[in-house]
Protein backbone atom coordinates (compact mmCIF):
# COMPACT_ATOMS: atom_id res chain seq x y z
CA UNK A 1 0.00 0.00 0.00
CA UNK A 2 0.86 3.50 -0.33
CA UNK A 3 1.49 5.41 2.41
CA UNK A 4 1.41 8.71 1.08
CA UNK A 5 -2.62 8.81 1.14
CA UNK A 6 -2.25 9.16 5.52
CA UNK A 7 0.02 12.12 4.84
CA UNK A 8 -2.94 13.76 2.16
CA UNK A 9 -5.68 12.58 4.16
CA UNK A 10 -5.29 15.33 6.93
CA UNK A 11 -4.36 17.94 4.42
CA UNK A 12 -7.24 17.74 2.24
CA UNK A 13 -8.98 18.15 6.00
CA UNK A 14 -7.15 21.53 6.06
CA UNK A 15 -8.37 22.48 3.31
CA UNK A 16 -12.63 21.89 4.17
CA UNK A 17 -12.49 22.13 7.49
CA UNK A 18 -11.78 26.00 6.15
CA UNK A 19 -14.96 26.11 4.36
CA UNK A 20 -17.70 28.07 5.94
CA UNK A 21 -20.50 26.04 6.52
CA UNK A 22 -22.71 24.75 9.71
CA UNK A 23 -21.42 24.79 12.62
CA UNK A 24 -20.87 21.13 12.96
CA UNK A 25 -19.06 20.70 9.64
CA UNK A 26 -15.08 21.50 11.01
CA UNK A 27 -15.36 19.01 13.78
CA UNK A 28 -16.95 16.75 11.45
CA UNK A 29 -14.60 16.74 8.72
CA UNK A 30 -11.69 16.20 11.08
CA UNK A 31 -13.12 13.51 12.97
CA UNK A 32 -13.74 11.60 9.80
CA UNK A 33 -10.47 12.51 8.57
CA UNK A 34 -8.65 10.93 11.65
CA UNK A 35 -10.88 7.56 11.32
CA UNK A 36 -9.40 7.58 7.80
CA UNK A 37 -5.89 7.75 8.83
CA UNK A 38 -6.03 5.51 11.87
CA UNK A 39 -7.48 2.54 9.36
CA UNK A 40 -4.78 3.60 6.84
CA UNK A 41 -1.96 3.40 9.95
CA UNK A 42 -3.22 -0.06 11.51
CA UNK A 43 -3.46 -1.73 8.15
CA UNK A 44 -0.07 -0.08 7.39
CA UNK A 45 1.24 -1.24 11.12
CA UNK A 46 -0.45 -4.84 10.99
CA UNK A 47 1.32 -5.45 7.40
CA UNK A 48 4.90 -4.70 8.83
CA UNK A 49 4.11 -6.64 11.93
CA UNK A 50 3.42 -9.22 9.95
CA UNK A 51 6.86 -9.52 7.93
CA UNK A 52 5.64 -6.97 4.70
CA UNK A 53 6.42 -3.89 3.31
CA UNK A 54 4.06 -1.42 2.79
CA UNK A 55 6.29 1.19 0.42
CA UNK A 56 6.38 -1.16 -2.82
CA UNK A 57 3.35 0.79 -4.14
CA UNK A 58 5.48 4.57 -4.07
CA UNK A 59 8.25 3.08 -7.31
CA UNK A 60 11.55 3.54 -6.72
CA UNK A 61 11.80 7.39 -7.13
CA UNK A 62 10.15 7.67 -3.47
CA UNK A 63 12.71 4.81 -2.03
CA UNK A 64 15.08 7.13 -0.38
CA UNK A 65 12.30 9.87 0.72
CA UNK A 66 9.77 7.30 2.37
CA UNK A 67 10.59 4.16 4.25
CA UNK A 68 8.03 2.52 6.95
CA UNK A 69 9.98 -0.03 9.55
CA UNK A 70 8.48 -1.50 12.88
CA UNK A 71 9.24 1.41 14.98
CA UNK A 72 8.16 4.24 12.33
CA UNK A 73 5.07 2.16 12.10
CA UNK A 74 4.76 2.14 15.64
CA UNK A 75 5.04 5.97 16.28
CA UNK A 76 2.71 6.31 13.20
CA UNK A 77 -0.67 4.10 14.31
CA UNK A 78 0.19 5.83 18.08
CA UNK A 79 -0.18 9.63 16.36
CA UNK A 80 -3.29 8.07 14.55
CA UNK A 81 -4.84 6.71 17.68
CA UNK A 82 -4.10 9.86 19.73
CA UNK A 83 -5.39 12.31 17.19
CA UNK A 84 -8.39 10.09 16.93
CA UNK A 85 -9.63 10.36 20.32
CA UNK A 86 -8.50 14.21 20.60
CA UNK A 87 -10.70 15.20 17.69
CA UNK A 88 -13.94 13.28 19.41
CA UNK A 89 -12.99 14.71 22.88
CA UNK A 90 -12.43 18.54 20.80
CA UNK A 91 -16.21 18.33 19.59
CA UNK A 92 -17.89 18.83 22.73
CA UNK A 93 -14.60 20.48 25.03
CA UNK A 94 -14.93 23.54 22.20
CA UNK A 95 -18.93 23.56 21.98
CA UNK A 96 -18.88 24.80 26.01
CA UNK A 97 -17.11 27.87 24.74
CA UNK A 98 -19.58 29.14 22.05
CA UNK A 99 -16.57 29.73 20.00
CA UNK A 100 -17.20 32.17 16.83
CA UNK A 101 -17.39 29.68 13.46
CA UNK A 102 -14.56 31.41 12.05
CA UNK A 103 -12.57 30.52 15.18
CA UNK A 104 -13.53 26.76 15.29
CA UNK A 105 -12.78 26.81 11.41
CA UNK A 106 -9.56 27.97 12.52
CA UNK A 107 -8.50 25.43 15.17
CA UNK A 108 -10.09 22.36 13.19
CA UNK A 109 -7.55 23.34 10.31
CA UNK A 110 -4.55 24.15 12.14
CA UNK A 111 -5.35 20.48 14.46
CA UNK A 112 -5.03 18.68 10.92
CA UNK A 113 -2.18 20.67 9.82
CA UNK A 114 -0.33 19.49 13.04
CA UNK A 115 -1.02 15.95 12.78
CA UNK A 116 -0.23 16.25 9.60
CA UNK A 117 3.00 17.23 10.50
CA UNK A 118 3.40 14.60 13.32
CA UNK A 119 2.32 11.71 10.64
CA UNK A 120 5.37 12.83 8.35
CA UNK A 121 8.41 12.50 10.99
CA UNK A 122 7.91 8.33 11.14
CA UNK A 123 7.30 8.03 7.31
CA UNK A 124 10.62 10.25 6.00
CA UNK A 125 13.39 8.30 5.59
CA UNK A 126 15.51 11.53 4.92
CA UNK A 127 17.29 13.02 8.57
CA UNK A 128 16.87 16.71 6.88
CA UNK A 129 13.45 16.15 5.73
CA UNK A 130 12.55 14.73 9.13
CA UNK A 131 14.10 18.12 10.61
CA UNK A 132 12.21 20.24 8.31
CA UNK A 133 8.93 18.72 9.41
CA UNK A 134 9.73 18.33 13.57
CA UNK A 135 9.69 22.09 12.80
CA UNK A 136 6.24 22.26 10.97
CA UNK A 137 4.88 20.76 14.11
CA UNK A 138 6.18 23.53 16.24
CA UNK A 139 4.61 26.07 13.93
CA UNK A 140 1.20 24.16 13.58
CA UNK A 141 0.82 23.41 17.27
CA UNK A 142 1.86 26.71 18.69
CA UNK A 143 -1.52 28.68 17.04
CA UNK A 144 -2.77 25.61 19.28
CA UNK A 145 -1.16 26.56 22.52
CA UNK A 146 -1.83 30.48 21.99
CA UNK A 147 -5.54 29.35 20.83
CA UNK A 148 -7.39 30.54 23.54
CA UNK A 149 -6.03 34.02 23.60
CA UNK A 150 -5.44 34.43 27.04
CA UNK A 151 -1.65 36.47 28.62
CA UNK A 152 -0.86 33.38 29.93
CA UNK A 153 -1.20 31.11 26.69
CA UNK A 154 0.89 33.63 24.87
CA UNK A 155 3.23 33.89 26.69
CA UNK A 156 3.26 30.23 27.04
CA UNK A 157 2.79 30.23 22.75
CA UNK A 158 5.86 32.36 22.63
CA UNK A 159 8.32 30.48 25.15
CA UNK A 160 7.37 27.55 22.79
CA UNK A 161 8.26 28.82 20.06
CA UNK A 162 11.92 30.44 21.07
CA UNK A 163 12.82 27.53 22.88
CA UNK A 164 11.90 25.43 20.46
CA UNK A 165 13.49 26.92 17.23
CA UNK A 166 16.69 28.28 18.95
CA UNK A 167 16.82 23.74 19.88
CA UNK A 168 16.13 23.46 16.11
CA UNK A 169 19.69 25.53 14.93
CA UNK A 170 21.64 23.35 17.09
CA UNK A 171 19.86 20.16 15.60
CA UNK A 172 19.76 21.39 12.32
CA UNK A 173 23.92 22.23 12.87
CA UNK A 174 23.87 18.17 13.69
CA UNK A 175 22.76 17.09 11.17
CA UNK A 176 24.51 19.19 8.40
CA UNK A 177 27.78 17.75 10.80
CA UNK A 178 26.45 14.24 10.43
CA UNK A 179 26.03 14.43 6.33
CA UNK A 180 29.72 15.55 6.46
CA UNK A 181 30.58 12.08 8.23
CA UNK A 182 28.63 10.43 5.69
CA UNK A 183 30.49 12.61 2.84
CA UNK A 184 34.07 11.78 4.63
CA UNK A 185 32.82 8.20 4.50
CA UNK A 186 32.67 8.10 0.70
CA UNK A 187 29.19 9.23 0.69
CA UNK A 188 26.01 6.99 0.05
CA UNK A 189 22.04 7.88 0.36
CA UNK A 190 21.42 10.00 3.48
CA UNK A 191 18.71 8.26 4.80
CA UNK A 192 18.82 6.71 8.27
CA UNK A 193 19.45 2.87 6.78
CA UNK A 194 21.89 4.51 4.64
CA UNK A 195 23.85 6.29 7.97
CA UNK A 196 23.58 2.55 9.20
CA UNK A 197 25.57 1.19 7.01
CA UNK A 198 27.77 4.02 6.73
CA UNK A 199 28.64 4.36 10.02
CA UNK A 200 31.50 2.24 10.71
CA UNK A 201 33.41 4.46 7.70
CA UNK A 202 32.61 7.58 9.36
CA UNK A 203 34.97 9.89 11.74
CA UNK A 204 33.82 9.40 14.96
CA UNK A 205 34.75 12.73 15.80
CA UNK A 206 32.09 14.29 13.61
CA UNK A 207 29.75 11.19 14.29
CA UNK A 208 29.62 12.11 18.62
CA UNK A 209 29.23 16.03 17.71
CA UNK A 210 26.68 15.34 15.07
CA UNK A 211 24.72 13.45 17.56
CA UNK A 212 25.20 15.71 21.09
CA UNK A 213 24.12 18.63 19.02
CA UNK A 214 21.05 17.01 17.81
CA UNK A 215 20.93 15.13 21.62
CA UNK A 216 20.72 18.67 22.87
CA UNK A 217 18.82 20.56 19.78
CA UNK A 218 16.02 17.85 19.64
CA UNK A 219 15.57 17.30 23.37
CA UNK A 220 14.99 20.66 23.62
CA UNK A 221 11.30 20.01 21.70
CA UNK A 222 10.68 16.51 23.74
CA UNK A 223 11.29 18.38 26.70
CA UNK A 224 14.29 16.98 28.65
CA UNK A 225 15.84 18.50 31.99
CA UNK A 226 17.27 20.73 31.88
CA UNK A 227 15.69 21.91 28.48
CA UNK A 228 12.40 21.74 29.96
CA UNK A 229 11.43 25.08 31.06
CA UNK A 230 8.72 25.34 28.07
CA UNK A 231 7.07 22.65 28.57
CA UNK A 232 4.59 22.71 31.53
CA UNK A 233 3.78 26.25 30.47
CA UNK A 234 2.77 25.24 26.67
CA UNK A 235 1.20 21.71 27.29
CA UNK A 236 -0.80 23.29 30.42
CA UNK A 237 -1.95 26.66 28.49
CA UNK A 238 -3.29 24.75 25.30
CA UNK A 239 -6.91 23.36 24.82
CA UNK A 240 -6.84 19.97 26.70
CA UNK A 241 -7.60 17.72 23.47
CA UNK A 242 -4.30 19.66 22.65
CA UNK A 243 -2.65 18.84 25.71
CA UNK A 244 -3.32 15.05 24.69
CA UNK A 245 -1.49 15.01 21.10
CA UNK A 246 1.45 17.84 22.63
CA UNK A 247 1.71 15.22 25.89
CA UNK A 248 0.85 12.08 24.58
CA UNK A 249 2.63 11.78 21.06
CA UNK A 250 4.38 14.74 19.85
CA UNK A 251 7.08 14.60 22.21
CA UNK A 252 7.27 10.72 21.83
CA UNK A 253 7.68 11.37 17.71
CA UNK A 254 10.34 14.19 18.21
CA UNK A 255 12.10 11.79 20.75
CA UNK A 256 11.67 8.80 17.40
CA UNK A 257 14.61 11.10 15.73
CA UNK A 258 16.82 10.79 18.55
CA UNK A 259 16.23 7.10 18.86
CA UNK A 260 17.23 6.43 15.16
CA UNK A 261 20.67 7.52 15.83
CA UNK A 262 21.10 4.79 18.28
CA UNK A 263 22.25 2.50 15.55
CA UNK A 264 24.42 5.00 14.03
CA UNK A 265 25.91 5.19 17.36
CA UNK A 266 26.76 1.57 18.20
CA UNK A 267 29.43 1.16 15.09
CA UNK A 268 31.18 4.47 16.37
CA UNK A 269 34.35 3.34 19.21
CA UNK A 270 33.73 5.80 21.60
CA UNK A 271 30.70 7.23 21.81
CA UNK A 272 29.10 6.34 24.88
CA UNK A 273 25.45 6.89 23.12
CA UNK A 274 23.58 5.11 25.70
CA UNK A 275 26.01 6.59 28.44
CA UNK A 276 24.28 10.10 27.51
CA UNK A 277 20.91 8.61 27.52
CA UNK A 278 20.78 7.14 30.75
CA UNK A 279 22.38 10.02 32.84
CA UNK A 280 20.19 12.65 30.65
CA UNK A 281 17.44 10.23 31.14
CA UNK A 282 18.13 9.76 34.88
CA UNK A 283 18.22 13.71 35.14
CA UNK A 284 14.94 14.29 33.71
CA UNK A 285 13.05 11.54 35.85
CA UNK A 286 14.37 12.81 38.61
CA UNK A 287 14.05 16.76 38.56
CA UNK A 288 10.07 15.95 37.25
CA UNK A 289 9.80 13.57 40.28
CA UNK A 290 10.18 16.18 42.58
CA UNK A 291 8.58 19.12 40.46
CA UNK A 292 5.69 16.73 40.61
CA UNK A 293 5.49 17.25 44.57
CA UNK A 294 5.14 21.19 44.33
CA UNK A 295 2.92 21.77 41.19
CA UNK A 296 -0.08 23.78 41.89
CA UNK A 297 -1.90 23.38 38.34
CA UNK A 298 -3.28 19.41 37.90
CA UNK A 299 -2.84 20.45 33.94
CA UNK A 300 0.53 21.48 35.00
CA UNK A 301 1.14 18.13 36.89
CA UNK A 302 0.35 15.83 33.78
CA UNK A 303 3.32 18.20 31.78
CA UNK A 304 5.95 17.52 34.09
CA UNK A 305 4.57 13.59 34.42
CA UNK A 306 5.46 13.67 30.27
CA UNK A 307 9.01 15.50 31.02
CA UNK A 308 9.26 12.27 33.64
CA UNK A 309 8.23 10.08 31.21
CA UNK A 310 10.36 11.32 28.18
CA UNK A 311 13.44 10.64 30.45
CA UNK A 312 11.95 6.75 31.16
CA UNK A 313 12.03 5.99 27.75
CA UNK A 314 15.57 7.37 27.51
CA UNK A 315 16.54 6.09 30.55
CA UNK A 316 15.48 2.52 29.14
CA UNK A 317 17.48 3.05 26.16
CA UNK A 318 20.98 3.81 28.01
CA UNK A 319 20.24 0.48 30.08
CA UNK A 320 21.02 -1.51 26.89
CA UNK A 321 19.18 -3.62 24.25
CA UNK A 322 17.47 -6.08 26.69
CA UNK A 323 15.67 -2.95 27.76
CA UNK A 324 14.73 -1.88 24.41
CA UNK A 325 11.47 -4.00 24.45
CA UNK A 326 10.33 -2.88 27.38
CA UNK A 327 11.06 1.26 25.84
CA UNK A 328 8.59 0.25 22.90
CA UNK A 329 6.63 -1.27 25.63
CA UNK A 330 6.56 2.67 27.53
CA UNK A 331 6.17 4.61 24.34
CA UNK A 332 2.73 2.72 23.69
CA UNK A 333 1.76 2.82 27.72
CA UNK A 334 2.58 6.78 27.90
CA UNK A 335 0.60 7.36 24.94
CA UNK A 336 -2.26 6.39 25.56
CA UNK A 337 -2.45 6.81 29.40
CA UNK A 338 -1.34 10.56 28.75
CA UNK A 339 -3.50 11.36 26.49
CA UNK A 340 -6.20 10.00 29.01
CA UNK A 341 -4.96 12.08 31.75
CA UNK A 342 -5.67 15.15 29.83
CA UNK A 343 -8.68 13.99 28.68
CA UNK A 344 -9.64 12.91 32.30
CA UNK A 345 -7.89 16.98 33.26
CA UNK A 346 -10.68 18.74 30.20
CA UNK A 347 -12.98 16.89 32.03
CA UNK A 348 -12.67 18.13 35.32
CA UNK A 349 -11.90 21.65 34.09
CA UNK A 350 -15.32 21.46 32.18
CA UNK A 351 -16.66 20.97 35.83
CA UNK A 352 -15.30 23.19 38.16
CA UNK A 353 -13.78 26.38 35.68
CA UNK A 354 -10.34 26.02 36.84
CA UNK A 355 -6.92 24.26 36.77
CA UNK A 356 -6.45 25.16 40.39
CA UNK A 357 -5.38 22.17 42.91
CA UNK A 358 -6.14 23.93 45.66
CA UNK A 359 -9.33 24.91 44.44
CA UNK A 360 -10.66 21.60 43.85
CA UNK A 361 -12.03 19.23 46.39
CA UNK A 362 -14.64 16.91 46.55
CA UNK A 363 -14.66 16.04 42.82
CA UNK A 364 -16.03 12.74 43.16
CA UNK A 365 -19.48 13.80 44.36
CA UNK A 366 -19.36 17.13 42.26
CA UNK A 367 -18.98 15.52 38.94
CA UNK A 368 -18.23 11.53 39.37
CA UNK A 369 -17.35 10.76 35.52
CA UNK A 370 -14.29 13.54 36.02
CA UNK A 371 -13.66 12.52 39.17
CA UNK A 372 -13.47 8.26 38.53
CA UNK A 373 -11.35 9.52 35.64
CA UNK A 374 -8.38 11.66 37.01
CA UNK A 375 -8.26 9.10 39.50
CA UNK A 376 -7.80 6.48 36.82
CA UNK A 377 -5.51 8.91 34.44
CA UNK A 378 -3.33 9.29 38.07
CA UNK A 379 -2.75 5.69 38.57
CA UNK A 380 -2.11 5.15 35.07
CA UNK A 381 -0.04 7.49 34.48
CA UNK A 382 2.17 6.61 37.72
CA UNK A 383 2.69 2.78 37.24
CA UNK A 384 0.15 1.37 39.30
CA UNK A 385 -0.80 -2.54 38.59
CA UNK A 386 -2.36 -4.00 36.85
CA UNK A 387 -2.12 -0.67 34.09
CA UNK A 388 -0.11 -0.65 31.28
CA UNK A 389 2.49 1.89 32.55
CA UNK A 390 3.10 -0.84 35.81
CA UNK A 391 3.70 -2.99 32.80
CA UNK A 392 6.51 -1.18 30.63
CA UNK A 393 8.06 -0.05 33.47
CA UNK A 394 8.49 -3.18 35.53
CA UNK A 395 9.76 -4.57 32.34
CA UNK A 396 12.73 -2.00 32.20
CA UNK A 397 13.44 -2.19 35.58
CA UNK A 398 13.66 -5.59 35.89
CA UNK A 399 16.08 -6.00 32.18
CA UNK A 400 18.55 -3.03 34.27
CA UNK A 401 18.88 -5.45 37.15
CA UNK A 402 19.12 -8.11 34.59
CA UNK A 403 22.00 -6.48 32.46
CA UNK A 404 23.82 -5.44 35.92
CA UNK A 405 22.77 -1.93 36.25
CA UNK A 406 21.91 -1.67 39.87
CA UNK A 407 22.89 2.10 40.32
CA UNK A 408 20.45 2.95 37.22
CA UNK A 409 17.92 0.62 37.92
CA UNK A 410 17.73 1.37 41.49
CA UNK A 411 17.76 5.62 41.07
CA UNK A 412 14.78 4.82 38.71
CA UNK A 413 12.64 2.86 41.06
CA UNK A 414 12.73 5.76 43.44
CA UNK A 415 12.02 8.76 40.88
CA UNK A 416 9.39 6.52 39.82
CA UNK A 417 8.13 6.13 43.55
CA UNK A 418 8.56 9.42 44.15
CA UNK A 419 6.28 10.64 41.02
CA UNK A 420 3.45 8.27 42.08
CA UNK A 421 3.23 9.50 45.71
CA UNK A 422 3.46 13.15 43.92
CA UNK A 423 0.84 12.86 41.45
CA UNK A 424 -1.58 10.47 43.65
CA UNK A 425 -1.41 13.32 46.85
CA UNK A 426 -2.60 16.18 44.57
CA UNK A 427 -5.31 13.62 42.85
CA UNK A 428 -6.62 12.47 45.86
CA UNK A 429 -7.00 15.47 47.51
CA UNK A 430 -9.28 16.90 44.19
CA UNK A 431 -11.30 13.79 43.93
CA UNK A 432 -11.81 12.94 47.51
CA UNK A 433 -11.02 15.65 49.93
CA UNK A 434 -13.17 18.37 51.64
CA UNK A 435 -13.23 22.17 51.24
CA UNK A 436 -10.44 23.60 53.61
CA UNK A 437 -11.77 24.89 56.94
CA UNK A 438 -15.49 23.75 56.19
CA UNK A 439 -15.83 26.33 53.07
CA UNK A 440 -18.72 25.16 50.62
CA UNK A 441 -17.45 24.08 47.71
CA UNK A 442 -17.72 26.49 44.50
CA UNK A 443 -19.51 26.50 41.71
CA UNK A 444 -18.64 25.92 38.38
CA UNK A 445 -17.21 29.54 36.72
CA UNK A 446 -16.14 30.56 33.70
CA UNK A 447 -16.30 29.62 29.82
CA UNK A 448 -14.99 26.02 31.11
CA UNK A 449 -17.48 25.67 33.68
CA UNK A 450 -20.63 27.05 32.73
CA UNK A 451 -22.87 24.02 32.41
CA UNK A 452 -21.36 22.32 35.82
CA UNK A 453 -20.57 18.83 35.76
CA UNK A 454 -22.49 17.65 32.67
CA UNK A 455 -19.73 15.94 30.51
CA UNK A 456 -20.65 16.04 26.55
CA UNK A 457 -21.44 12.95 25.12
CA UNK A 458 -18.22 12.97 23.03
CA UNK A 459 -16.15 14.17 25.46
CA UNK A 460 -17.88 10.83 27.44
CA UNK A 461 -17.37 8.70 24.14
CA UNK A 462 -13.38 9.58 23.41
CA UNK A 463 -12.63 8.81 27.79
CA UNK A 464 -14.03 5.38 27.25
CA UNK A 465 -12.10 4.67 23.99
CA UNK A 466 -8.98 5.91 25.63
CA UNK A 467 -9.22 4.18 28.57
CA UNK A 468 -9.69 0.50 26.58
CA UNK A 469 -6.11 0.42 25.74
CA UNK A 470 -4.75 2.17 29.39
CA UNK A 471 -6.94 -1.18 31.37
CA UNK A 472 -6.24 -3.60 28.39
CA UNK A 473 -2.35 -3.40 27.66
CA UNK A 474 -1.86 -3.74 31.23
CA UNK A 475 -2.73 -7.22 31.31
CA UNK A 476 -2.55 -8.13 27.55
CA UNK A 477 -0.92 -7.68 24.49
CA UNK A 478 -2.60 -8.87 21.46
CA UNK A 479 0.20 -10.55 19.02
CA UNK A 480 0.04 -8.49 16.56
CA UNK A 481 1.54 -5.48 18.81
CA UNK A 482 4.00 -7.68 20.35
CA UNK A 483 5.42 -8.64 17.25
CA UNK A 484 5.37 -4.71 16.47
CA UNK A 485 7.41 -3.78 19.32
CA UNK A 486 9.62 -6.60 18.97
CA UNK A 487 11.00 -4.94 15.55
CA UNK A 488 10.85 -1.40 16.69
CA UNK A 489 13.37 -2.33 19.96
CA UNK A 490 15.37 -4.46 16.92
CA UNK A 491 14.98 -1.11 15.29
CA UNK A 492 17.64 0.68 18.18
CA UNK A 493 20.34 -1.70 17.21
CA UNK A 494 22.78 -2.63 14.80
Amino acid sequence: MSVLIILLVPLVAAALAGIPARRPWASGVTVVACLIVLALAARAAWIVAAGGSVTAALGPAWANWVAVDGLSALILVLVALIATTAGIFSVGYLAHESLARAKLRLYHANYNLFVFSMLAIPLIAEPTLVWIVVELTTLASALLVSFENTREALEAAWKYVVLSLMGAGFALFGFLVLFAAMHAAGGGTYTWTGLVAAAPRMPPLLVQTAFLLILIGLGTKVGLVPMHTWLPDAHSQAPSPVCALLSGIETTSILYVILRLFPVMQAVPGAHAETWALVLGLISVGTAAFLLLQVHDYKRLFAFSTVEHMGVILTAVGLGASAHYGAMQQIVSHAVTKSFCFFAAGATLLAVGTRDIAAVRGLIRRAPAAGAALVLGGLGITGAPPLAVFLSEFAILKAGISQGHYVGAGLLALFIVIAFFGVMLHVNRMVFGAPENGAAEPEPSGPHGANGSRLPISCALALILAAVPVLVLGVYIPPPLRALLAQAAAALAR
